[in-house]
């Protein structure tokens, strides 16, 4: 398995080349080839067992005891962010944003980062005293504090209730934005892969089956005729009537 960083070009962030994944005898990324712009959010789509978490933690690192081959390029200043906020319960909100995080200034950072998310006064709670979606947006600021050119996503928004979900896709769109990171978001949502992606990659059998740009006018809604084109393009592709 080769995984490196660095020798990336001006242009893209991640550049995955022939990446070959297994479990056993199944094979789950089968030979894909991937190239993602700088500050371009790609969301990713597919069924189940079609490879999708299994390529974000290829580019995330997290799978050098899986069995594999192919080429990963990724930027070394990369954060994920997962379904669960996985915050550590014995810490309190602001050193949770801050762990890992070296210098003077970064009590001062994780404090900006919380006020970005719009948690400004809730630093020295803790993470049971926080809502499902405080949790998340403590997790987001975490993954941003540092300022990663790569962002990877997981799910983020799964066990979020409807109204909490929309609430969240603002406000990530609203962090991205004003820090530009490139984005790599999996997701099993069609409507949340167009609201907030630049491109949509769908996988089957370990491979890329369709690319789509979106191309649609700020604030994206489900109500435009384009979105809904998306929708059902996508839906077809995953094999789903709606």
């Amino acid at each position: 398995m080769a995984t490196h960083t660095g020798g990336l070009t001006a242009t893209h962030t991640v550049h995955v080349q022939g990446l070959v994944r297994g479990f056993g005898d199944r094979a789950v990324l089968n030979g894909l080839d991937l190239r993602i712009a700088g500050g371009e959010f790609v969301a990713l789509l597919g069924r189940s067992g079609s490879g999708k978490s299994t390529l974000l933690r290829a580019l995330a690192g997290l799978d050098r005891d899986v069995a594999g081959s192919g080429l990963v390029e990724v930027p070394e200043k990369s954060s994920v962010v997962f379904q669960d906020a996985r915050l550590l319960p014995w810490q309190r909100v602001l050193d949770n944003v801050i762990l890992g995080l070296g210098g003077p200034d970064a009590h001062e950072r994780g404090r900006a980062a919380l006020a970005e998310v719009g948690l400004s006064g809730r630093e020295r709670s803790w993470p049971n005293e926080l809502s499902g979606g405080e949790q998340q947006r403590v997790a987001l600021a975490r993954s941003l504090v540092s300022e990663p050119e790569l962002l990877l996503a997981d799910e983020p928004f799964g066990a979020l209730d409807a109204l909490t979900r929309i609430k969240m896709h603002g406000l990530l769109r609203e962090l991205c934005a004003r820090h530009r990171p490139t984005v790599l978001l999996v997701t099993h949502d069609v409507d949340e892969a167009i609201t907030l992606a630049d491109r949509i990659v769908l996988l089957d059998a370990g491979r890329i089956a369709v690319e789509q740009a979106i191309d649609l006018p700020a604030p994206r809604s489900h109500r435009q005729p384009r979105f809904l084109a998306y929708r059902e393009s996508l839906l077809n592709a995953l094999g789903v009537e709606e």
